[in-house]
């Protein structure tokens, strides 16, 4: 199966899940299900959850329940992005081609919505049939992805107080290594804890998350400025328009692209120990960084 049909089973895999999992929107109080819902179905590429299951296959194959496990990834980065666009933070219009949240439910239930996502994945990783100590590890690790401390928030506030900034390398890499970087990373190592994955198998797939966290980041950067808002479903050009430290702010195009390169060349060779079953992940670091939204 060539990757973009994989990545359509997958899809459908993880959205039906989603489906199951996210209460319908006719349950009561119904505004604040189908704002969560709208935001949450809004055609994402389902990436964070897609590289958790085939962490998850890459150390033990199909692992029953993985599925289950790789959903609080998605809520937790929509419930982010709902945020992210709200008029105190990015105050972005629209989202994925779509109308954002706040502008369809309006501020307050924008905000009810995105803490409802963030609430509802550490249910389900509460409700997993699984280990009580893997349980545990699995909310610790997406809590800490998530949270202030090398987490997205503490990214997040990193680079709403940079903007404006002279551009600068070291606090550009701490914002994104932070911002975007963690949960990508925490889709691998939950991934690699839920199918009971080797110390040595967690710290390699940990490795790579690293590394296509980053250059996932540098390529956002970069699609900011060359792809149209069409493109991107989302509002091209704002990192220039509130003077954001990004990497071709600091390091220019062409160097960013070669720095994205570099860290995809070492993704690859951190799954060298997997061989073969680590084909999907080989794929997936390549298409993180030749995407154009």
């Amino acid at each position: 199966m060539n990757l973009r049909d994989y990545l359509a089973v997958q899809q459908h895999l993880v959205d039906a899940e989603l489906d199951r999992l996210t209460p319908p929107e006719t349950t009561p109080p119904a505004t604040i299900h189908r704002a969560m819902r709208y935001s949450l179905f809004a055609g994402g590429k389902r990436i964070r959850p897609v590289l958790c299951l085939e962490a998850a296959r890459t150390v033990a194959g199909e692992v029953e329940g993985a599925v289950t496990a790789a959903c609080p990834l998605e809520l937790i980065h929509t419930y982010s992005l709902i945020h992210d666009d709200l008029p105190a933070l990015d105050n972005d219009d629209y989202r994925r081609g779509k109308l954002t949240n706040h502008k369809v439910f309006g501020d307050a239930m924008a905000i009810l919505a995105g803490d409802a996502l963030l609430t509802l994945a550490f249910q389900v990783l509460a409700e997993l049939p699984a280990p009580a100590d893997r349980k545990v590890r699995l909310m610790a690790e997406l809590a800490t992805a998530s949270g202030t401390v090398g987490g997205m928030i503490g990214g997040q506030v990193a680079d709403l107080e940079g903007e404006g900034k002279p551009p600068d390398a070291a606090l550009l890499e701490s914002i994104h290594r932070a911002k975007t970087g963690a949960l990508l990373r925490a889709s691998l190592r939950m991934g690699a804890i839920y199918a009971g994955a080797t110390d040595a198998q967690y710290a390699a797939l940990s490795c790579y998350g690293e590394h296509i966290g980053l250059a996932f980041q540098i390529v956002d950067d970069i699609l900011d400025v060359e792809e149209s808002s069409e493109a991107l479903g989302k509002t091209a050009g704002k990192d220039a328009a509130q003077h954001k430290i990004t990497f071709p702010a600091v390091y220019g195009l062409e160097v960013s692209r070669t720095m994205a390169e570099a860290e995809c060349a070492r993704a690859h060779q951190v799954l060298e120990p997997f061989g073969e079953r680590a084909a999907r992940l080989h794929e997936l670091a390549d298409l993180i960084v030749r995407r154009k939204s």
